[in-house]
């Protein structure tokens, strides 16, 4: 096994170099005439920025001072997004690098044939350059051969200096192109995080729900991941946007913190404030179970969010409950479905919260109707979205799963880059449809 994960550490390390040194090769290397400032200032910032990203991944998980943490976060967690848009821009450009030569040759080759053209002599007037001069020589005689008075020096003039050859000139093109884009699209996905997930809402029709409740709202928000990146301010955002849909029910499910109560605790103030007529409800993602599950347990529940700890409660109209995340196995506190769902009124309608969609299968078992699940950021970075998609029975939205529908939130924050690139950021106000209505 320990040979197998040395093996799995020597080949995504030997991806990591050539896909660099790609890099450095087409936006550095391929755009100078020669070894110079560029090229090792190139060097340096490819090398930095992995030094910064490495340095706040391990902060992160090395008991760093806080301030260190964010120190290091900003720049070395987006250094991550911009390496993989960067790549993905050059390889994008090699489709358009023959494209951009080949138009080039022709316009040259256009020119080069318009130049070989012989223009045609102009007529000489009758009289006029045939006669002859005193002593009877020609004009040409008499003014002698121009080639004589120049001293036979009446060759092609010097070309003036080179400009840059057309491979020079094309790499630069596509090599500021592409650096404009992975630029551009990293600071448009940034901007769109930290503005704040935008409200989507969804109908979910429920065939036990009676008519009493329908048009029951359930604001879901996972993935917040308050963190070094994501504070106070953001978690402010996101309760501002839950309580202006004005929900009967606020559902957290999961990975709300990426940190300690000691360092996120005043981020995750602002929590104190959800507002909804059912209460707000909380289960633990696989981030809380790296940052002291029970500690963030028991301070959700000091800031008015009930934890649902394989639990359930019942509602006027329907059942509503959680289940641990997975993650909590490792530590003896996994998801208990039996405890949860076990000794349940199947005749009533049941809503699960449960963090990974992975967990629809148990649900299906125990006759659940809804399960509310996060955990995906619907593949955040495109092309994450394929890598998720294949892990996660659903990758983001609404889908059926025998009798249990499944809605998986692409969750409010982001982890790691602040930076979501087809996967916008959501709360999502579910609304209840009884089919007695």
């Amino acid at each position: 096994m320990a040979i197998v994960f040395v093996l799995i550490a020597l080949l995504v390390v030997a991806v990591l170099v050539t896909g660099n040194w790609y890099v450095w090769r087409r936006l550095f290397r391929d755009t100078t005439k020669g070894p110079g400032a560029v090229r090792r200032a190139g060097a340096v910032v490819i090398v930095g920025g992995w030094a910064l990203t490495v340095g706040a991944f391990v902060a992160g998980r090395g008991g760093a001072p806080f301030w260190l943490k964010q120190v290091l976060a900003w720049p070395g967690y987006l250094w991550l997004a911009l390496a993989l848009y960067l790549l993905l821009a050059v390889l994008a450009g090699e489709l358009v690098r023959p494209v951009l030569r080949r138009i080039l040759e022709r316009r040259a080759r256009a020119s080069e044939e318009a130049a070989a053209v012989p223009a045609e002599p102009e007529p000489i007037p009758v009289g006029q350059g045939a006669g002859r001069g005193p002593g009877g020589a020609t004009g040409a005689e008499a003014a002698g051969d121009g080639s004589a008075a120049d001293g036979g020096a009446s060759g092609p003039q010097e070309a003036p200096s080179a400009a840059p050859s057309r491979r020079l000139f094309v790499s630069r093109v596509v090599g500021g192109a592409a650096a404009a884009a992975a630029v551009g699209t990293v600071g448009y996905g940034t901007y769109g995080v930290l503005r704040g997930p935008r409200v989507k809402r969804v109908t979910v029709p429920l065939a036990k729900l009676p008519r009493a409740a329908h048009g029951y709202r359930i604001a879901v928000v996972s993935d917040i991941h308050l963190g070094p990146v994501l504070g106070r301010g953001f978690a402010q955002k996101v309760v501002d946007t839950i309580n202006s849909t004005q929900p009967d029910l606020i559902a957290v499910v999961g990975d709300l913190v990426d940190g300690s109560v000691k360092d996120l605790g005043p981020a995750a103030a602002p929590l104190a404030q959800l507002r909804a007529r059912h209460g707000s409800f909380f289960v633990t993602g696989n981030h809380e179970y790296f940052s002291g599950a029970e500690q963030w347990v028991e301070e959700v529940r000091r800031l008015g969010l009930n934890p649902l700890e394989n639990a359930r409660t019942e509602l006027p109209h329907f059942d509503l409950a959680g289940v641990n995340d997975v993650a909590g196995e490792d530590e003896g506190q996994g998801p208990d479905y039996a405890k949860a769902l076990g000794d349940r009124d199947r005749g009533r309608a049941c809503v699960l919260l449960a963090h990974q969609p992975v967990q629809i299968h148990d649900a299906v078992d125990h006759g659940v109707d809804l399960q509310l699940s996060g955990h995906t950021h619907g593949g955040q970075l495109f092309p994450g979205n394929l890598v998720a998609g294949l892990a996660n029975p659903t990758l983001a939205g609404l889908d059926r799963y025998g009798d249990t529908q499944l809605y998986v939130s692409r969750g409010a924050g982001a982890w790691g880059p602040p930076t979501r690139v087809g996967a916008p950021s959501d709360i999502t106000v579910i609304e209840l449809a009884s089919k007695q209505a």
